[in-house]
Order: C-alpha cells, then sequence, then structure tokens
C-alpha cells in the first residue's frame, strides 16, 4: 500500500513538473514571386528611367522563422520569449545578415490582471500601433505612404529617397504593455543604449582630428488602443535622441530605417559633436462595417540638430484605405494618401533634401488556398510633385518631380 502511494506521488510529481516546463513554438513565414518595377526621376530638363522584372523574396511579409516559448509561474505568472530572424528564401545565404536578421529577441515577464515587460530588441510602439491599423498589413511594395520601410528592386518602399516614416524596431529596448481596462490599453517603451562612452580621438580621412564628447542613444515612446465594439483607434508618440561626439553622415540625408535614431543632413566635419532629437506621432483607426474594414492614418515625423533647431527633416502622411474578402477565399484591399516632405537649414542644403508633395496608392489582393497559404497580386504606385531642391552651394537647384511604381505576384505559406 505503501509502495502505491509512494508511486503516485512520483507520478503526480513528474507531471507537475513536465507541464511547468515551456512550450516552444517555431513559426515562420516564406514569401517568394516575381514582379517588376519602373521609376522616373525629371531634374530639369533631364529625365532618368529605370526599369526592371526580376524574381524577389519578402513582398507581402517579410520571410522568417522564429521561436516562441511560455512557462506558466503560477499564481497568474508567467514567463515568456521570443527569438526570430529574417530569411532570404529567394538568395544564396538563407539567414539575412543585415541589420534586420534579429527582427526579435527578448526575453518577459506577465502577470494576469496587470500587463507584460519585456527587454531586448523588440518592435516600437509606433511599429506596433501601424501594423493594427495598415489596409496593406505593412507589406513591401510602393504605394504605402505609412510604412515605408524598404527600398529598391521589386519591394522598394516609397521610392522617392525621402526618408522612413517611423522607427520599426530597436536594441536595448524595455517595454511594458497593460492589460485592458473598460477598452483602454497602455503601452509604454524605453530605449537604453549600452554605450554611454567618452570619444578619447577620432581621424576623419586625413586631415580631421576631435576628441571628447558623449556617444549615448537613447528614448522613450507611450501608446494607448482603444477599443469599442468595431471600432479601434490609437495614439503613440516616441522621442528619440543621438548624442554622437563626431557625425559623418552620407549625401543622401535619409533617416536610418531601424536604427533607434540617425543624424542626418551636413556632415559635421568642423564641429566637435552632433545632437539629433527625433520625434515621431501617429494615430490611426479601423472600423469593421461588416462586409469591408476601413482604415485611417496619420503619421509626422521631425528628425533635427538639438544645438540649433532650425535645421531639421520633417516627413507626414495620411492615408485611407479599406479591406475585405469578396469571396470567401477572395481578398482585397486598396489604399491612397498624401504626403510632403520638408527640410530646413544647414542640413536641407549640404545633402540637396528637397521640399516635396507625395501622393501613393496601392492595391491588392490575395487568394486563399488555405489557412496558411496564400497567392498574392499586389501593385503600387508613390508620385513627387513640386519639388524644390536646395543645391550644396546654397542657391536654387533645379525642380524636380518623380515617380516610382512596382508590383508582383507570388505565394506566401506561414508556418
Amino acid at each position: 500500500m505503501k509502495k502505491s502511494l509512494f508511486a503516485i506521488a512520483a507520478v503526480t510529481a513528474f507531471a507537475g513538473a513536465a507541464q511547468a516546463q515551456s512550450s516552444v513554438t517555431v513559426y515562420g513565414v516564406m514569401d517568394i514571386g516575381i514582379g517588376g518595377y519602373n521609376s522616373r526621376v525629371a531634374d530639369g530638363k533631364t529625365v532618368n528611367k529605370t526599369t526592371g522584372f526580376q524574381a524577389y523574396d519578402n513582398g507581402e511579409s517579410t520571410s522568417r522563422i522564429g521561436f516562441k516559448g511560455n512557462e506558466d509561474l503560477g499564481g497568474g505568472a508567467s514567463a515568456f520569449f521570443t527569438v526570430e530572424l529574417g530569411l532570404n528564401p529567394d538568395a544564396a545565404q538563407a539567414i539575412k545578415t543585415t541589420g534586420t536578421q534579429n527582427r526579435q529577441t527578448f526575453v518577459g515577464l506577465k502577470k494576469n490582471g496587470l500587463g507584460d515587460i519585456a527587454l531586448g530588441t523588440q518592435y516600437t510602439t509606433v511599429y506596433n500601433a501601424v501594423a493594427k491599423t495598415d489596409a496593406g498589413n505593412t507589406n513591401n511594395f510602393q504605394g504605402d505612404l505609412i510604412y515605408t520601410a524598404n527600398t529598391g528592386g521589386a519591394n522598394a518602399g516609397n521610392g522617392t529617397g525621402n526618408g522612413d516614416s517611423f522607427t520599426i524596431r530597436s536594441n536595448q529596448m524595455v517595454t511594458l504593455n497593460s492589460e485592458t481596462y473598460a477598452g483602454f490599453q497602455a503601452h509604454a517603451m524605453a530605449i537604453l543604449n549600452n554605450n554611454n562612452s567618452t570619444q578619447t580621438t577620432l581621424t576623419n580621412g586625413a586631415s580631421t582630428t576631435v576628441s571628447g564628447g558623449i556617444n549615448n542613444q537613447n528614448g522613450w515612446g507611450l501608446g494607448l488602443d482603444y477599443t469599442w465594439n468595431k471600432l479601434f483607434v490609437t495614439a503613440n508618440y516616441m522621442g528619440l535622441t543621438a548624442k554622437n561626439p563626431y557625425v559623418n553622415v552620407s549625401s543622401n540625408g535619409q533617416v536610418a530605417a531601424e536604427a533607434p535614431v540617425a543624424a542626418f543632413g551636413a556632415a559635421q566635419a568642423s564641429t566637435n559633436g552632433s545632437n539629433v532629437q527625433d520625434n515621431q506621432f501617429y494615430v490611426g483607426g479601423t472600423y469593421d462595417f461588416g462586409i469591408l474594414k476601413a482604415y485611417a492614418q496619420y503619421i509626422t515625423r521631425k528628425v533635427s540638430l538639438q544645438q540649433n533647431s532650425g535645421q531639421y527633416f520633417k516627413r507626414s502622411a495620411e492615408q485611407i484605405g479599406v479591406r475585405s474578402f469578396i469571396t470567401p477565399t477572395i481578398e482585397a484591399w486598396v489604399s491612397g494618401g498624401l504626403g510632403r516632405v520638408t527640410g530646413n537649414g544647414a542640413v536641407s542644403n549640404a545633402s540637396g533634401q528637397p521640399t516635396a508633395n507625395l501622393t501613393g496608392w496601392q492595391i491588392g489582393s490575395n487568394y486563399w488556398l488555405s489557412k496558411r497559404t496564400n497567392l498574392y497580386a499586389i501593385y503600387g504606385q508613390v508620385n513627387t510633385s513640386n519639388v524644390s531642391v536646395i543645391s550644396t552651394a546654397g542657391a536654387g537647384g533645379n525642380p524636380a518631380s518623380g515617380n516610382g511604381s512596382n508590383y508582383g505576384v507570388g505565394v506566401r505559406h506561414t508556418f
């Protein structure tokens, strides 16, 4: 009898230990297709045209592989983690080696009734809000003036070289997400750079040497979501800073897509440092009418030099769209938007940054073969007009305009 009780106790203890182990899930996306692109840039009397047709990957979704797990700690508490890597399914090297290889890597704790906290490489509050309110589901084709992260080839971003509208992810991030109360859910993030160091010497080419200064990147963000029946609205703000002892950036003046913050504009060859303030604000909403879902978005981003706020680069855009299932297996969407890019001060003058109006639109469709596999066809276009470029000498440059478009058909499988 005692042996039977001991056996039952041992089995029960083993079962409890097994249930407490992390449950790990492997997931991912594979996206490959074929498509083409066209671009036209007019500068004064010169018109440059580019066309292409190619096989591509990461069209409707960026290909990836990930691992996520969850462990029940008891008492309504749990631990979780995610490791997600970008893939190049149509390239010789399948695992990406660029900055997007580490798409997400974080660990966190959750308490039922309160919310969760996570630390590591994560998406920003603005990106998470855009992902919930974008009619094109943040695909990588042109035409979307809000989500413009990717450039080049058949899966280009806005195709205008006018910078990106928000920061997608960051390293050294801490995030907080509350539970939902009366329809409201709050989000917060902080970027804690681990390279707060003093620069001793740095040589620019063969002539310029500078010393001293703090090298540190940090920032914070807040977001608030509200859900009421079929209505969803979200508002988000991020304030990011970069303190660099010495800055010598590329001449195109673009804001980096996935760094926490990035300097831009005039090369600071004669200065002893450059502090950059990067402010990003996003509001969006959706309403599900049943037969279709409507989307509305607005975003603005202004990056300026802290030591001279008159030197800045600003991009803003508004966009609307609809998405609907035409049949149980055919889904379609369309979106259109307006935007504006402005630059001012020496930042604009030295880099030739334009002031321009943007228009963009996109149309796409999915044919669902199953819950995990679909065929897609997408076309998008972005146009720039009323471009006023300041030459490096400070005099007015030639008026310019341009447009870009791309299209593709492909297959996407999620697992």
